[in-house]
């Protein structure tokens, strides 16, 4: 123990990332342990959250404290931990006999985090700890480090990871989770969903990514064996075609061209998704449509009656999505000089007992006044 004591004295301070307990040995007491630090109140602290089934339980302490609790489940509940720091990283093994192996490496790391100045943004995904992903898709070089030509993409993950955080408990906690992933591409942000929700937060998930460039779904694969996500998969397929689910709990669309996106959103509704997240792009079927004399003098300008059909397109999407039975919200994706396909629509399906919000009439009398019939609404049509 001397050499465990050791360690968590180096380890648990200021620079600790997360130490995850995992492999109990009491199923009564949890199914693993997760140990960060909070400031609270400008005070350094470190929360534990212990997974039992289907409850969480969260308990704050001081360094001393953390240190002494990870010691005490490594000896009767637990028989690995991993420690990530921002400068060194950490495996402890406990064998059937109680023997216990220790395995620590110092990591690189270039953005020092001051957690008593709250100085830095917190990421979920830490530069400067290795993720064996984003590796694979270069994001990261196989010290942690983020490569240079990735540092956007590398934010642009962690972003869309907060809004995952964001819709947790709107999700089942029991059962296998179902995830579809329309038009994943490359699949930056299928990976580190996968990532987030199995290895992260020790769901029992099932992802599909399906996208029509067979290349990049034949990497896909690959590299999701390689990193040993076996619920992760990847197939070629049209979004407007696909069938073969009978439910699907998150429906995901990230950059979907045109109508892909409503083809899409389509399928999420009949599925009766709990959870919908949309960036749409290339939004071009309404700027086609648009006719409005009121704001005939506005539309004149291109550019203008491009971006206006935009954001037009997204608007009403959130509306009928609204009608579906959805509580739906537009946020910022990304900061716009990263990328223009910065709106996010996340939608969360009401429970049955709550009142239908009563916005029918009106959005159909604006698609009227502004002379559109986008292919979301006579899709939902058919329903």
């Amino acid at each position: 123990m001397d050499e465990l004591n050791g360690l968590l004295e180096e380890i648990i301070d200021e620079k600790l990332v997360q130490a995850v307990l995992s492999n109990s040995r009491d199923s009564a007491y949890g199914d693993r342990v997760k140990v960060r630090p909070v400031l609270l109140k400008g005070a350094l602290m470190f929360q534990s959250t212990r997974y039992v089934n289907a409850q969480v339980f969260h308990q704050n302490h001081s360094a001393e404290e953390a240190r002494r609790l990870i010691g005490e489940l490594l000896r009767d509940k637990f028989r690995q931990c991993e420690i990530m720091g921002q400068d060194r990283s950490a495996t402890i093994l406990v064998s059937k006999k109680g023997k216990m192996t220790i395995k620590s490496r110092q990591i690189a790391s270039s953005v020092p985090r001051e957690l008593s100045h709250n100085r830095e943004k917190q990421y979920i995904l830490k530069e400067g700890c290795p993720v064996e992903f984003l590796v694979g898709l270069g994001v990261q070089t196989p010290d942690g480090r983020i490569a240079k030509n990735k540092y956007d993409k590398f934010r642009q993950i962690n972003r869309y990871l907060e809004f995952i955080e964001d819709i947790l408990d709107q999700l089942p906690r029991e059962g296998q989770l179902h995830v579809i992933d329309f038009g994943c591409g490359k699949s930056y942000l299928t990976f580190a969903m996968y990532y987030y929700l199995h290895v992260l937060q020790g769901r029992d998930i099932r992802i599909t990514g399906l996208d029509l460039k067979a290349d990049v779904i034949r990497r896909c694969n690959e590299l999701a064996a390689q990193c040993g996500y076996e619920q992760l998969h990847f197939q070629v397929g049209d979004i407007s075609t696909y069938e073969g689910e009978q439910s699907v709990d998150m429906v995901v669309s990230l950059h979907a061209c045109d109508t892909a996106t409503d083809y899409a959103l389509e399928k999420a509704v009949g599925w009766g998704a709990r959870v919908i997240l949309a960036v749409p792009c290339c939004q071009h079927e309404l700027n086609r449509q648009i006719h409005c004399k009121d704001l005939a003098p506005l539309l004149r300008y291109g550019i203008i009656k491009e971006r206006m059909s935009a954001l037009i397109t997204d608007a009403i999407r959130a509306g009928l999505l609204e009608q579906q039975g959805y509580d739906t919200q537009i946020l910022e994706f990304i900061d716009m000089e990263h990328t223009p396909k910065n709106l996010l629509i996340r939608a969360v399906k009401r429970p049955q007992h709550m009142t239908k919000r009563q916005a029918g009439a009106s959005l159909q009398e604006t698609m009227e006044l502004l002379g559109v019939n986008p292919t979301l609404a006579h899709l939902l049509d058919k329903e």
